[in-house]
């Protein structure tokens, strides 16, 4: 084979996903978390949604339920108008996102860690 090496399959790479629950239920996650980025970079849910290439009723669903199941306004809305609407990251929301993509690189590093101790120039 010719990406085998002494048992070793070069190119190989780990690929994982993390989500966090409440009460059972996905709450937040990777998509969750590049709506909430779009949302603070765009400056409008629509417009956040189309850049995800998510539609903005999917979106709307997705902002309620992480507010309802954790409980924290993470979102100020802004309705339209003359002036056009628009949307913000509160507080909460900036924190949360902080604290979710530092656990996301620690738990990524962790099992990059893992792989490589496991299977790097290990035989299969």
């Amino acid at each position: 084979m010719q990406n085998c090496q002494n048992g070793w399959i070069r190119g190989m790479k780990i690929k994982s996903k993390f989500w966090i629950e409440v009460g059972g239920s996905p709450v937040f996650g990777r998509g969750k978390r590049c709506l909430l980025e779009a949302i603070d970079k765009c400056g409008s849910i629509n417009q956040a949604a189309k850049e995800i290439k998510m539609s903005y009723r999917k979106a709307w669903g997705h902002l309620n339920a992480m507010e309802g199941r954790l409980g924290i306004k993470l979102i100020e809305r802004k309705a339209g108008g003359k002036d056009g609407g628009g949307a913000a990251l509160t507080e909460n929301a900036r924190n949360f996102l902080k604290k979710y993509r530092q656990l996301e690189r620690g738990l990524q590093h962790t099992v990059d860690e893992r792989f490589k101790k496991i299977f790097e120039g290990k035989k299969l």
